[in-house]
């Protein structure tokens, strides 16, 4: 038997990362921020939980090799959705803030999520399990 399926756990999970997607792109463009990417939740993300955080930090934190970290800033900075700022405590590092547009996008963001979770709800016909979270995660962290 081959694992070569639409059937294949590899291939459902990127095409419901594709459908989480796009459905968060749509309802951005819907509420003025066409130029935010769903991608740009593995930076936006951590610096809501924790702004100001280092260009390491943010990218251990986001599961990124700091090169691809630095490329992501560089596409936000140019968004005008963060923005860098010397580390007072170490000159060689860089710290990156979030800026107003980013809060004004954040309850956007917000409101999209929730509104996927829901849909995940009504497809499920349950709240998504903590065990489904946490493996997740776990796999996040491979």
């Amino acid at each position: 038997m081959t694992n070569l399926r639409r059937t294949n756990l590899g291939f459902l999970l990127a095409k419901a990362t594709q459908r989480w997607n796009d459905h968060l792109y749509s309802r951005f463009r819907e509420a003025g921020f066409p130029e935010v990417r769903a991608s740009y939740g593995a930076i936006l993300v951590p610096l809501f939980e924790e702004d100001g955080l280092r260009l390491g930090e943010l990218a251990k934190r986001a599961h990124l090799s700091k090169q691809a970290m630095t490329t992501m800033i560089r596409l936000l900075e140019k968004e005008n959705l963060v923005v860098q700022k010397p580390d007072l405590e170490d000159a060689r590092a860089k710290r990156i803030y979030l800026t107003k547009k980013s809060h004004k996008f954040r309850p956007v963001a917000e409101k999209a999520l929730l509104e996927l979770e829901e849909i995940a709800f009504a497809v499920s016909g349950e709240a998504p399990a903590e065990s489904t979270r946490l493996w997740l995660r776990r796999f996040c962290d491979l």
